[in-house]
């Protein structure tokens, strides 16, 4: 069944949807570090644009989305990257957020990431027009099952245990504020081993593993989109 969000539901009533620029207005902001500008893969391979992809397949309309990330970036580094961006506007129709793996693997306090994430959600609610229905969060994923890990020298375990402190704090403060937090990490710690789920340096994952996130986030981001309510800040 095709889903049309309501924004979309109008512009064809009035005609409007004729014009393709009208319609292409549904933004989607995606914050975060390798992960979502996807370190080694091609863009089309990155998770959120493979998500605006599979969403538009279902008849929703969504732009690609605009990156704001970077390999290495920890919470405290996007803050400052988004202080320095051009004003990204409080209009956006999706906004999504994957940030603190660097934070882990810098050996930084679970405390200290989640001061510094509360802050980093708050701006992407605004991004959405104060709209956290419009926001959503993914886990970080586990890269301690990586052959990178394995040569690292790293304490595998202590790598779960920390990553596990660290997504448990951003689901706290995800449920705190009415954000979907989808949790990749249980595939990443299932797949994440297997050669045609990394890319070519060991570490980061493929586009196939990024397909499984955007398949998780679908289903959540999919209801987010086609709930009814109209685009935009809320009144």
């Amino acid at each position: 069944m095709t889903v049309v969000p309501a924004m979309l539901a109008a512009m064809l009533a009035t005609g409007v949807a004729d014009d393709t620029h009208a319609v292409a207005t549904a933004s989607y902001l995606a914050l975060g570090d390798s992960y979502t500008i996807g370190e080694n893969v091609e863009p089309a391979g990155r998770w959120p644009m493979q998500l605006a992809a599979a969403l538009r397949a279902e008849g929703i309309v969504i732009d690609d989305p605009r990156v704001i990330a970077t390999t290495g970036w920890t919470t405290d580094e996007l803050s400052a990257a988004i202080d320095a961006a051009e004003p990204l506007g409080d209009g956006h129709a999706l906004v999504s957020l994957l940030i603190g793996v660097n934070n882990q693997y810098r050996g930084r306090a679970v405390d200290e990431y989640a001061h510094e994430f509360a802050i980093l959600l708050e701006r992407a609610i605004g991004f959405a027009g104060r709209r956290a229905d419009r926001v959503f969060v993914l886990a970080i994923p586990d890269w301690g099952v990586t052959p990178f890990a394995a040569k690292s020298g790293r304490d595998i375990a202590a790598i779960a245990r920390e990553l596990d402190a660290y997504n448990a704090a951003a689901a706290k403060l995800c449920a705190e504020r009415g954000v979907v937090f989808i949790d990749i990490a249980p595939v990443s710690r299932a797949r994440g081993a297997e050669p045609a789920m990394l890319a070519g340096d060991g570490l980061h994952p493929s586009a196939a593993m990024y397909a499984e996130w955007a398949r998780l986030a679908l289903p959540a981001v999919r209801h987010m989109l086609s709930s009814g309510k109209p685009y935009g800040p809320s009144p």
